[in-house]
């Protein structure tokens, strides 16, 4: 009976709308003074839940994508972007896509996507003949592949809590990555055919060599991260600092266009985002060690198990479950909530973890679009300066794209599973 009114406190403060850090944090307390336990315990957990190399990996990431922002690359990726596929019908968005892809191989946040890049990529296209509409929509939609490929602060984040290996998570999201972005060119040109969006003339021999040879420096900084983690030169929290380290060689002593005060706020930034993540993190630890304790996963996974014991019917309901919660919640609070009670239905289903990791951040990623919550719809709003119901009408139609990769991720293992094979994680 406790069990349920923790459950039912932490419902009701977060319709208070009470941060879910501190809504973790409160229940959690609560419970145990109920119990009569020794609060020691509090902050043993929260400290022990801190102190895990991997997360160190976040503020690097975080700060490396902000880097990039600042560093004078955004707009050389972009006319990259253009020159490989600005040809086609519908070009531009193709081109935002495109961009998006290359993009998250060097911030792995959404909304880094959407400010750094997205008023360019509004504005290009607004330019070119394409509505303010869908030019929004198809920013705000191509930035969530952000936490998909690699690096992706999601996935460090369900790598801690599954004890699952980041690097195997991170060559795991490539490939349903690319997939997603495939799908939203195959929506987009079907879109631009039906709207008659101009044509863009298609980039010689010379200016695709010239637009490649300005984006080899930003184009590098994925391939070091892959490529070092891939062939087990770092590990992804050593590849998060070599990343940092070679962007800062590109903005401040290649572009020079960062100073020691550009530097300085974005320090704090970084700092700012990393304690929110990692207060998230301890405080659900807390959340998920008394959970452990009464037997919740365990006495969850029975419930399951009981009603269907298959892995295609579990895997649709969780997925349920997830495009639902997203609706309400960000990605890492749902990994926090629902990752340690899912674990014992994976194991006695006999999922792969890695599998399981990158379908369900695809599932948390698709609710960035998707309203009330949908942070990245905000973001949007901001950059084309437009009312939230328009962003939000036009955005709505790219789910389909998504949803239809999130089906062959979740039922087409191999899509996540080939390259972290093919670089020897089992």
């Amino acid at each position: 009976m406790l069990i349920l009114l923790l459950f039912a406190c932490f419902f009701l403060l977060l319709a208070l709308r009470v941060p879910i850090a501190f809504s973790l944090g409160i229940v959690s307390l609560g419970f145990l003074i109920a119990r009569g336990e020794v609060l020691l315990a509090v902050s043993q957990r929260m400290s022990a839940a801190a102190d895990s190399f991997p997360l160190l990996a976040i503020p690097f990431y975080i700060l490396m994508g902000k880097l990039v922002n600042e560093a004078g690359l955004t707009d050389k990726i972009f006319g990259f972007a253009q020159a490989l596929v600005g040809h086609i019908r519908g070009g531009l968005a193709h081109v935002n896509i495109l961009n998006s892809m290359i993009f998250a191989g060097m911030s792995g946040a959404a909304v880094a996507d959407v400010g750094g890049m997205g008023a360019m990529e509004i504005k290009a296209m607004v330019d070119n003949g394409y509505d303010v509409d869908f030019s929004a929509a198809v920013t705000a939609a191509s930035s969530t592949i952000a936490p998909i490929i690699p690096p992706s602060i999601a996935m460090v984040v369900y790598g801690v809590l599954a004890s699952t290996s980041v690097g195997a998570l991170f060559l795991g999201g490539v490939i349903p990555g690319v997939l997603v972005g495939l799908f939203m060119m195959a929506y987009s040109y079907v879109m631009a055919v039906r709207r008659n969006y101009p044509l863009q003339p298609r980039a010689n021999l010379r200016e695709l060599w010239r637009a490649s040879l300005l984006s080899i420096p930003g184009l590098l900084t994925p391939t070091i991260l892959l490529g070092g983690i891939g062939l087990g030169i770092f590990t992804p929290t050593e590849a998060a600092v070599v990343a940092v380290f070679y962007t800062l060689f590109l903005g401040v002593l290649v572009y020079r266009c960062l100073g020691a005060g550009d530097l300085l706020r974005l320090l704090r930034e970084t700092v700012d985002m990393t304690a929110v993540v990692v207060f998230v993190m301890t405080t659900a630890s807390l959340f998920a060690w008394i959970m452990a304790r009464e037997q919740v996963p365990q006495r969850f996974a029975e419930f399951i198990l009981s009603t269907t014991s298959s892995p295609a019917v579990v895997l649709l309901l969780i997925n349920i479950l997830g495009l639902i919660m997203g609706c309400f919640f960000d990605g890492i609070s749902i990994l926090v909530i629902v990752v340690p009670i899912f674990l014992p239905i994976l194991d006695r289903l006999g999922i792969d973890r890695v599998h399981f990791g990158v379908l369900f951040v695809l599932n948390t990623v698709i609710g960035l679009i998707t309203p009330p919550v949908g942070v990245v719809l905000y973001a949007t709003v901001e950059v084309a300066k437009i009312s939230f119901e328009r962003v939000v009408r036009a955005t709505l139609p790219f789910l389909w794209p998504m949803v239809a990769a999130l089906i062959v991720v979740t039922y087409v293992p191999q899509v996540v599973l080939v390259l972290p094979r093919l670089f020897g994680f089992r």
